[in-house]
């Protein structure tokens, strides 16, 4: 049989994402801060699209004083127009003088004082260069200043040549956002061609510099230098920095015979160390954490029910513009300029609509995780119910990868408090009674609570906990009350058994 090349035609079906498609759905899995930038990315690119602000009642009346009056008297609007005016004309515009107006003349200090005087100019100064809707304090406070110019000023002090200061900027370049040294010294000299015995002269310098600990290799240097700048860096001190993993481990008895202290004087040395920090250089970090702001409001209803609402602070509003769109597209010259603007209100009209689809659809996800977690918002964490994606996408009629994007990185506030929407996804425990399943939340927060009210002469075992939970109904493997317990870190009975004891022999 021959080989030979034809052509086919061939008619089929297949499911296509469309770019638009594939924006709706990036849209949902957004947070409310990616969701903005998003917003104002689009509204750049589209000249069709524009933010609809709210206007609170006294701005709708004020717009409707304006339209039912568009014509007004010249001296109404006396600082639009010109800019410039003689004294007369400020006179007779605001029908008052000019010491009536100013801080300056010389009969101001005699009626205020100097202390309102002085407080006087400073706030009119500040008036001047803010905004129209009044003077802010927060104007004038200082930018925060970043750990880079931080030690930058303190190299421009030291006692170093040139070539030691160009030395310590690159140091300062190397430095991370903790204020570690991240940079290795041999590559610094070979860079600027100097050896590295000038290189270390100069870390030793800026290892001087404050806060004590910035410039450190490791954690132990670290704590050495805050330690040395304290005076409080003795041979046994030296041995306690230098095994930081038996501290870790709690292995106080081997610590004592490396130290060559005895059990007070060891605490003693562990109080000095929890009141050094491992990272001085986070005060420098200059970056402000982004507040939490809830997606969804969960609140009791008259009826004994939940009212499931979204936040309207979240939810961006965004018009489309048909009658620039009218306009503009009337003037347009060519073919090209016409589909350019249809384009645009094709995508303008998509996106509104995309973002109607996904406030109703997290409302919609928010509504059955409260109907499913019901218990949880009445009674707590003991009562939180175990689910999954796909309970929650059977019940609402929504694929289940829909859901898990929903549910990324969104927040809920309850009566409760605020938590991510995932929080309330929890694994399922079997109950030792075959009845019904525990959340594995629920089940952490039980073993927490029976560690919090252990005593130091009964410290749990992991066996012990286990059994205590047969006995409440739970059926859980030693292996998974080991896993609960390291993810809230919290130490093995053993550790925690040496540190209750150490806590008892301090306190007599």
């Amino acid at each position: 049989m021959a080989l030979a090349a034809k052509l086919q035609l061939r008619q089929s079906q297949s499911l296509v994402m469309t770019p638009q498609l594939m924006q709706s759905i990036r849209l949902l899995q957004l947070t409310h801060v990616e969701l903005e930038r998003f917003i104002d990315e689009e509204i750049e690119r589209n000249p069709l699209l524009e933010r609809a602000e709210p206007q609170d009642d006294a701005a709708s009346d004020q717009a409707q004083k304006s339209d039912a009056a568009p014509e007004r008297d010249s001296a109404g609007d006396w600082f639009e127009g010109e800019t410039e005016w003689s004294s007369e004309a400020i006179s007779q515009k605001l029908d008052s003088s000019l010491e009536n107006l100013f801080p300056d003349d010389p009969g101001t200090s005699e009626r205020l004082g100097p202390d309102l005087t002085a407080q006087w100019k400073s706030a009119a100064g500040s008036a001047g260069t803010a905004s129209s809707e009044g003077f802010d304090v927060g104007d004038m406070a200082a930018a925060a200043v970043t750990l880079r110019e931080h030690v930058g000023e303190q190299i421009a002090l030291a006692s170093l040549s040139p070539g030691d200061r160009l030395i310590a900027g690159e140091l300062a370049d190397g430095l991370d956002e903790a204020g570690y040294l991240r940079t290795d010294l041999v590559e610094i000299a070979v860079r600027l061609g100097t050896d590295e015995a000038a290189v270390a002269h100069v870390l030793g310098v800026c290892q001087s510099f404050e806060p004590a600990g910035l410039f450190a290799r490791d954690l132990a240097e670290c704590l050495s230098l805050q330690l040395q700048a304290r005076d409080r860096f003795d041979p046994a001190m030296k041995a306690l920095v230098a095994n930081l993993e038996l501290l870790a481990r709690r292995d106080f008895q081997t610590l004592k015979r490396i130290c060559g202290v005895d059990e007070e004087d060891l605490l003693d040395m562990l109080a000095e160390i929890r009141a050094l920090d491992p990272r001085p250089g986070l005060a420098f970090s200059g970056g402000a954490s982004d507040a939490i702001v809830a997606d969804v409001e969960v609140r009791a209803a008259n009826d004994g029910s939940w009212a499931v609402e979204l936040n309207a602070d979240t939810l961006p509003r965004v018009l489309v513009d048909n009658v620039y769109f009218a306009r503009v597209s009337s003037h347009a010259k060519d073919q090209a300029e016409k589909d350019f603007l249809a384009e645009c209100l094709q995508n303008a009209n998509w996106l509104t609509r995309s973002l109607d689809q996904r406030a109703k659809t997290i409302l919609k996800v928010a509504s059955e995780i409260v109907r499913q977690q019901d218990a949880f918002l009445v009674h707590g964490v003991r009562h939180l119910k175990p689910l999954n994606l796909r309970t929650v996408a059977d019940a609402i009629g929504m694929h289940e990868s829909t859901v898990s994007r929903v549910t990324a990185n969104k927040y809920m506030l309850t009566p409760r408090g605020v938590f991510e929407l995932r929080y309330f996804f929890t694994a399922s425990i079997a109950s030792a009674e075959g009845g019904e399943a525990h959340s594995s939340e629920a089940v952490r927060d039980r073993i927490k609570q029976m560690i919090d009210e252990e005593k130091p002469a009964d410290v749990l075992s992991d066996d012990a906990i286990v059994d205590m939970l047969k006995e409440s109904g739970i059926d859980i493997a030693r292996r998974t009350v080991a896993k609960y317990r390291e993810g809230m870190n919290i130490a093995s009975s053993v550790q925690r058994r040496r540190e209750k004891r150490a806590l008892a022999n301090a306190g007599r």
